[in-house]
């Protein structure tokens, strides 16, 4: 979803991975001495994750004017399949034309049609039984990108200042999504201790991850204000799996008995690579209720995010989608969307993309998911094999883009007299990646992860012969680690 390792700041800062979402005290003197810009502003720019500066001062790969540069695959965004969106937008740049009505204002929720795309696209993607029902179009708001349409969503179900619960570690952009503007705090969700897993082991345990009713009792008594919302990232970013389905209806459950809004994000629904092992069961499905009413039936609590910019490798067209049954909050949602829509001619670009069919009959977006999940596959396991070669623990992934390290072994030698050592420590390694061997990952502590030394890596962020020499560099510095 997506501030993320997609935006820059605008200067180069030290790291920080702080805990929390409060400014520091040099920037709070910043801003209240500025009289040109806002201080709402430059808060704004204060919740850019700090790592992100180190980040941008390095010089990155280029095969002739920087073949030293460092290589991104800390960008959650998928190079697998340029060549072949590529010539299919052409194509459909082609075929499809304007009509008068393209050039005026459009529906504030998305062109009719497009929608009507966009719901029948969704159902083949979740593989959403019949029993289910189907989505209604009146719920469904398309907007620019998923960021816009999760802070819209959230600014029509929760106050300012009211917390939103995240279980650790979480995509770092959803402290600026949710901060900035929408005015809520972000309270950690953290699992380990209440997920009755052994977490005493050399490796972390995936069960260890699995937000509990126990876990969300505890943050939402922590919680700095009432907690209105419960987000979940499913498949997650940043571990690269899904939740088992009785962990996302333990989850809708309690949010029911809560009266907690549940925001299911399933930003890489279409990039399950491995379905038998990730057990992936969107939350449509598991909280659907079906009614004579038409709909799912999911009831005012449950609501649902998503956007292109993943399984497709479209976060240039900006095209996010938020579904909602609650009508309350349909009329707010569409009127806030009026400030995020998508162009028009974006919208019936992608609906031909939607609708086209493949020279045997079959949807072009099955062949192509299909196509996309078996090369995301293939990279998955190269670099997990690596991994495997050299010991080092991680999470089996199964979804999204990335892949969930733990490189604590090799993190400095902690200074129990400093309270920032854990900090200080990530910071170390991660730029001894970065400098001394050309690898950008993302650091846990970025993403709230309760222990330092575990990185992200977004294995499909490269063209090929750039994960070739990422794989190459990433074995010179396990093995100097190593030997």
């Amino acid at each position: 979803m997506s501030y993320s390792n997609e935006i820059r700041p605008p200067s180069a800062s030290a790291l920080s991975f702080s805990t929390t979402t409060t400014l520091s005290a040099a920037t709070t003197t910043s801003i209240s001495s500025s009289t040109i810009a806002s201080s709402r502003g430059q808060q704004a720019v204060a919740l850019l994750p700090s790592y992100l500066a180190d980040a941008r001062a390095v010089e990155t790969y280029h095969p002739v004017d920087a073949p030293n540069g460092a290589l991104q695959l800390g960008v959650a965004e998928s190079k697998l399949v340029e060549e072949r969106l590529v010539s299919k937008i052409n194509q459909l740049a082609q075929q499809h034309t304007f009509s008068a009505d393209c050039i005026y204002y459009q529906p504030t929720a998305g062109r009719p049609s497009f929608r009507q795309a966009m719901a029948g696209y969704i159902q083949d993607m979740i593989q959403l039984p019949a029993a289910c029902g189907s989505l209604n179009t009146e719920g469904l708001v398309v907007g620019a990108g998923c960021n816009a349409v999760l802070e819209n969503l959230c600014f029509a179900l929760a106050e300012p200042g009211d917390s939103v619960l995240i279980p650790t570690p979480y995509y770092a952009a959803f402290e600026f999504d949710l901060v900035a503007r929408a005015g809520l705090q972000v309270q950690p969700v953290n699992t380990f201790e209440h997920s009755g897993a052994d977490i005493s082991t050399a490796t972390v345990p995936v069960e260890a991850y699995y937000p509990t009713a126990a876990a969300l009792d505890a943050a939402y008594d922590q919680a700095p204000a009432k907690a209105k919302i419960l987000l979940l990232s499913h498949p997650h970013n940043p571990l690269g799996i899904a939740f088992p389905p009785h962990v996302v209806q333990e989850c809708i459950d309690w949010c029911r008995a809560k009266g907690v809004h549940l925001i299911s994000d399933e930003i890489y629904a279409g990039s399950v690579y491995r379905p038998d092992s990730a057990n992936f069961v969107s939350a449509l499905e598991l909280a659907s209720q079906p009614t004579n009413k038409g709909g799912l039936g999911l009831g005012p609590y449950v609501h649902w995010v998503y956007s292109l910019s993943k399984d497709f490798a479209l976060s240039g067209l900006r095209v996010g989608v938020a579904y909602s049954e609650n009508p309350d909050i349909r009329m707010p949602m569409q009127k806030l969307n009026d400030m995020c829509q998508i162009s028009s001619q974006t919208q019936i670009l992608v609906e031909g993309m939607m609708t086209a069919k493949e020279d045997d009959g079959k949807q072009w977006t099955s062949a192509f998911r299909a196509e996309h999940q078996a090369r995301l596959r293939a990279r998955g396991d190269r670099l997990q094999s690596l991994l495997h070669e050299f010991d080092i623990p991680h999470l089996p992934a199964t979804c999204g883009l990335f892949c969930w390290m733990d490189l604590s072994q090799f993190l400095p030698l902690a200074d129990n007299s400093n309270s920032n050592a854990n900090a200080e420590r990530e910071r170390s390694l991660y730029l001894s990646l970065v400098n001394e061997y050309g690898l950008l990952f993302t650091p846990g502590l970025s993403m709230r992860n309760e222990r330092p030394g575990f990185f992200r890596c977004v294995f499909s962020a490269a063209h090929d012969d750039e994960f070739d020499l990422a794989l190459m560099r990433l074995r010179t510095f396990l093995t100097s680690q190593k030997s």
